[in-house]
């Protein structure tokens, strides 16, 4: 941990005395990095800013934000002003706006090339990098044409299909029918010469096309785990960035695409999960630093562009709770994320132990914070007691409070409320917002982002700086 934070703190000190020495302007730009932190708004950014300079004790910010460019897109989908991730990921990767739901496809359901196909038509080679499903929405994005999200069987044919080099994520979900069995998805793969890996440690180096799957739930699940979760032997976004590019390097050396996105920060922002979003932050950022390294040596032919899908939650820096501040280091102790406490909560339900509010309290203190690190005062103590009471003493639960990608018991729900609004996160929904997100851009061509974007602009520029004619739409 000493090493990548020493690693990153060269990076983020090289790249604000860089900035100053970039040119402003490139042709044919040889290697595209594309991060997407999924829910990632400015808020959340600013929060991890502040965790990462007052918990982590950093010297330096956050890599993305010593970029030269600074500047905000715009989300809304063609049919809301608050988008999903398809249509938002569908932007990003093909210029057009699309309705909530739809991948690959513009809001007449007329077919559209990605970035990512254009410049694989034109000899790039593609990396696709998620720390969720790599047949979610925003990866899907840059290979599929569905009017449906959730045709999982369907997006998965098309990945196998399409050629990309280096795809990986936590789980490919359509490789299971409705009735989980096997519908020989992962065959069809194989077929068309992918190499499938569940794991880094069993990736085949000399395959052209590779699929890196999680090592756990046989290549299904939805997410890699939470940073702050620490599963042994789990898959990590540098981790799979790294891969990924030394992948890249080898089968394309002289030019290729390669699209990261953070996923997990979109889940921690449904989660309302402060704590976790701070930590796939900074996880995110130690991904981007390993682009950065390569683009030290290639500065004249490479550009980083980091940007969000969509924020979600609504979350703000300071609460009503803290007044004119931000308390990051009262998510200090926390060493699960609300899913996880949420599952450990329903594991201690369903056994019908003698658990006792003295055992949930020592659990909280040592893998929360409260108490330990964070003040309770003695109605706070006195009201989470008697919640407990009525969840596992009298074991009325109540209704689980649901979001995109999971559900919460109320207990779990309201030991999160405090830790948040102790650390002075507040949130006003668990899906997502309207606001704009950032845009960091470094290298050739960067210039071209200064101002205001739309996120239908990104995806066009990029053709721009490569040289490369955006491919005609068909009608599907």
């Amino acid at each position: 941990m000493k090493l990548i934070k020493k690693s990153l703190n060269i990076c983020a000190a090289a790249a604000l005395a860089a900035a100053m020495a970039i040119p402003a302007s490139a042709k044919d730009v040889k290697y595209v990095f594309m991060f997407i932190g999924d829910g990632m708004g400015i808020p959340e950014v600013q929060n991890a800013q502040l965790f990462n300079k007052r918990v982590l004790k950093s010297q330096y910010p956050l890599l993305m934000t010593t970029f030269p460019v600074v500047s905000m897109i715009t989300t809304q989908s063609a049919n809301s002003d608050v988008t999903d991730s398809a249509a938002a990921g569908t932007a990003l990767a093909t210029g057009h706006k699309a309705n909530n739901g739809m991948l690959g496809m513009n809001a007449d359901t007329v077919a559209v090339n990605s970035v990512a196909r254009t410049l694989a038509d034109n000899g790039y080679g593609i990396g696709l990098i998620t720390s969720v499903a790599i047949d979610d929405a925003t990866p899907a994005a840059f290979y599929t044409h569905v009017p449906n999200r959730s045709m999982f069987y369907e997006i998965g044919r098309t990945l196998a299909e399409s050629g990309v080099q280096f795809a990986a994520g936590a789980g490919l979900r359509g490789s299971k029918d409705k009735n989980g069995n096997d519908n020989g998805l992962l065959d069809y793969f194989k077929q068309n010469n992918v190499s499938i890996a569940y794991g880094l440690d069993n990736l085949d180096k000399n395959a052209e096309k590779v699929l890196v799957l999680s090592p756990f739930h046989e290549g299904t699940s939805n997410e890699i785990g939470y940073t702050v979760d620490s599963i042994p032997g789990a898959l990590t976004l540098p981790a799979l960035t790294r891969a990924g590019l030394e992948h890249m390097k080898k089968v394309s050396p002289k030019k290729f695409f390669m699209m990261v996105e953070g996923g997990n920060i979109d889940h921690a922002g449904h989660a309302n999960d402060g704590g976790t979003s701070n930590r796939e932050i900074v996880n995110f950022n130690e991904a981007l630093a390993i682009a950065y390294d390569f683009y030290k040596d290639h500065a004249d032919e490479t550009l980083i562009i980091v940007t969000a899908d969509h924020e979600t939650g609504g979350m703000s820096a300071g609460c009503a709770a803290t007044g004119y501040s931000v308390q990051p280091w009262n998510v200090a102790g926390q060493k699960v994320s609300k899913e996880a406490f949420n599952d450990y909560c329903k594991s201690v339900l369903k056994s019908r132990m003698n658990y006792t509010w003295d055992d949930m309290e020592q659990y909280i203190r040592d893998n929360i914070g409260l108490w330990s690190v964070v003040k309770m005062n003695p109605d706070e103590t006195e009201s989470l007691k008697k919640l407990f009471n009525e969840t596992f003493e009298k074991r009325a639960a109540g209704q689980d409070i649901q979001t995109l990608y999971g559900s919460f018991g109320a207990f779990a729900n309201r030991v999160f409320e405090i830790l948040n609004y102790k650390a002075g996160y507040g949130w006003t929904t668990s899906s997502h917002t309207g606001s704009p997100v950032p845009l960091y851009v470094l290298g050739a061509g960067s210039d071209t982002f200064r101002y205001f974007n739309d996120n239908t602009d990104i995806p066009k520029k990029i053709l721009k700086l490569t040289g490369v004619k955006p491919a005609k739409s068909k009608k599907k």
